[in-house]
């Protein structure tokens, strides 16, 4: 972070999204990049950053349209501007909002890539085919990420102790260091014992990398991931730690499982996040009815 010329109430919004919400590093550059970009096109206007009208605004976001930025990083930025502009007013430095005023970039509606019940089956299948420690490995964080729907670096930085015992739940650290309590199948438990059986007592994570003082790298483990997905004679493409994410979740919403209880188990903040695997059950139902209602039949 360059933090040249920049307006010092910028630093300070960074250090709060660090100290108070425990953001990322890649979460802190990119509401930097963000900031700073914003911050060249205020001053080429003679306004400061944290001072910036609410012409300057409008025109920052009706900018990005004509420069034809796609509708995703516009939302993006606007968003990095609005917490930015709430820390403001939070801390006194502005007595205003302008950023209320400011319409959100229309999204198209992007429903998240799914893998079927079978499809899963037939990687855990391929999985324990695979040879040797790596074969227990791909079991094992399939077996979790399917039962769980843990994001990939909550997978990978699971410590040992963990599933220590016959614990049907482990604590896990969400975004922001948010903790949540997250059942865990049989199947998850049992896999995740028998790699622990072949890994060294002394060291600290269940899934340890070529190093062991290192947890497994989301390098390293996406590529196991494609080659389990090759071997179960699944498209490489459609596979990934996110991908099971959300079949855990739609798989769980096609059963029964209602929302609330979806958001708990995926740690997400906003239940309209959540709200996305209505879409896709949604979708499911209506393919339902055309294949089978009667009157779809007849038509």
């Amino acid at each position: 972070m360059s933090g040249l010329g920049r307006d010092r109430h910028v630093e300070a919004f960074l250090e709060m999204l660090a100290a108070e919400r425990g953001a990322a590093r890649n979460t802190l550059l990119a509401y930097d990049r963000d900031l700073e970009d914003f911050s060249e096109f205020a001053a080429s206007r003679g306004e400061k950053t944290a001072g910036a009208s609410a012409g300057t605004l409008r025109a920052y976001m009706a900018g990005m349209g004509t420069e034809g930025l796609k509708p995703r990083t516009a939302a993006r930025r606007l968003s990095a501007l609005r917490q930015f502009h709430r820390f403001l007013l939070r801390e006194g430095v502005r007595a205003d909002d302008p950023t209320g005023r400011l319409d959100s970039p229309k999204l198209p509606s992007v429903l998240p890539k799914l893998l079927s019940e079978a499809e899963v089956d037939a990687l855990m299948a391929a999985a324990a085919r695979h040879p040797g420690r790596q074969g227990v490995v791909a079991r094992a964080t399939l077996e979790i990420l399917y039962a769980t729907g843990l994001r990939v670096t909550e997978l990978l930085s699971l410590p040992r102790t963990s599933l220590a015992g016959d614990a049907a739940l482990i604590m896990v650290k969400g975004k922001g260091g948010k903790e949540r309590m997250v059942p865990l199948s049989d199947a998850a438990r049992e896999t995740a014992a028998a790699l622990a059986a072949l890994s060294d007592k002394r060291v600290r994570w269940l899934f340890p990398g070529r190093d062991p003082a290192r947890p497994l790298t989301r390098q390293a483990f996406f590529l196991l991931l494609k080659q389990v997905a090759l071997e179960a004679g699944i498209d490489p493409a459609r596979v990934s730690p996110h991908v099971l994410r959300h079949a855990f979740a739609s798989h769980l919403l096609a059963h029964g499982a209602d929302l609330r209880s979806l958001q708990m188990l995926l740690g997400h903040a906003d239940i309209a996040t959540t709200q996305i695997y209505t879409h896709v059950l949604a979708e499911r139902l209506r393919k339902l009815v055309e294949a089978h209602h009667p009157l779809a039949v007849r038509g």
